[in-house]
């Protein structure tokens, strides 16, 4: 029996094996060869066809005068998903099974959105940003709480300087989730100025001094046409609201000089600027006890007082004279912006005359 094995070993013809495989291999390696040929075809085939198509989309763009910013961004996204494109139809020409493939790329996508939640939140934003187009780069935006020019615009956030050449950096998910108020987004701008006048002046002669002011500001428009009315008769002054209209480019220094030529110009024709007039009242309070305390209280109106006022007012109070018999105990005053109170608490017998004035600053 093993004899015959062996005779049967013996008897196989290996070269019929040898030029079998050699067959197969061939043919497998001309196949293989085949498929990688047509493969890197396809893929390089598809990226010149990309970039004749991200090349064709930019021209069109440009003869449609899109935004730079949206031109890139469109552009660089057609780009990435038609080279995916490529890529998968490439590993299909080489006889993979491409479904698998999907399937991780889309898991892929699955764990990198969660990871980069905010990111893409800023992303979102920044598309909406780029395709809607709130502001543009030069404009004068206030958004997210922060006031500044627009430097640039990126995908993930939107650069700002301030007045005083700051550069901040903000995401663009705060930017839209804010409200963005465009200050350039027009060509022209309203100034609102309150003017102030003493109630014994002259309306009429205020109303064409503010209109005089104005025509010889050349930087004021014509159209429209500047609003000037009495819109107050507040508690010392008649208030006259001046609205011109000016260029956006122009609106800070246009406010800033009507405001010192309408100031210069009320000197020159004898127009006030009321001062705040503050009233005193001083009255006094006496308990039951045989040496009892009094409390002179001092109270200013309800406008702030200047420095000077204020002095006079300590001055007076210390010269008050009420008796020989009486000595300050304690006195404070207390100030904010819309008055100011002094308390004096003075010690005295029962028989110290009363006493009320009315002093007036």
């Amino acid at each position: 029996m093993n004899e015959a094995s062996t005779t049967d070993i013996g008897a196989f013809d290996w070269t019929q094996l040898l030029q079998l495989l050699q067959e197969k291999g061939i043919a497998l390696g001309i196949n293989f060869g085949v498929k990688l040929v047509t493969a890197l075809a396809i893929f390089f085939i598809g990226k010149f066809a990309i970039r004749l198509a991200v090349g064709g989309i930019s021209k069109f763009m440009r003869r449609q005068n899109v935004d730079e910013t949206l031109q890139t961004f469109i552009c660089n996204l057609t780009s990435s998903a038609l080279l995916v494109v490529v890529i998968i139809a490439a590993i299909g020409a080489l006889g993979i099974e491409t479904t698998s493939f999907i399937a991780i790329f889309g898991a892929a996508g699955l764990a990198v959105g969660l990871a980069l939640q905010g990111s893409l939140s800023n992303f979102a934003s920044g598309v909406l940003i780029i395709l809607f187009r709130p502001y543009r780069v030069g404009d004068y935006v206030e958004a997210a709480g922060i006031a500044g020019s627009v430097v640039q615009v990126q995908i993930l956030t939107t650069i700002l300087k301030t007045g005083d050449n700051i550069q901040i950096i903000v995401p663009n998910s705060q930017i839209m989730n804010s409200i963005i108020t465009n200050y350039s987004a027009n060509d022209t701008r309203r100034i609102d100025m309150v003017i102030g006048v003493s109630y014994a002046d002259d309306l009429d002669k205020v109303r064409q001094t503010l209109e005089s002011v104005l025509a010889a500001e050349d930087r004021v428009l014509d159209e429209p046409k500047p609003t000037i009315a009495v819109s107050e008769l507040a508690d010392s002054s008649v208030n006259f609201v001046v609205r011109p209209w000016a260029k956006t480019s122009d609106y800070s220094s246009v406010k800033c000089d009507l405001t010192e030529a309408i100031k210069k110009r009320f000197d020159q024709e004898g127009i006030s600027f009321p001062f705040p007039q503050q009233d005193v009242h001083l009255y006094k309070e006496t308990s039951s006890s045989t040496s009892g305390a009094i409390k002179h209280h001092f109270s200013f109106g309800t406008r702030a007082l200047s420095s000077r006022s204020s002095a006079l007012m300590l001055a007076t109070a210390s010269r008050i004279f009420m008796s020989g018999r009486i000595f300050i105990l304690a006195a404070s005053m207390v100030s904010g912006p819309n008055c100011i109170v002094m308390v004096l608490k003075t010690n005295s017998i029962p028989s110290c005359p009363a006493m009320t004035s009315s002093i007036a600053f």
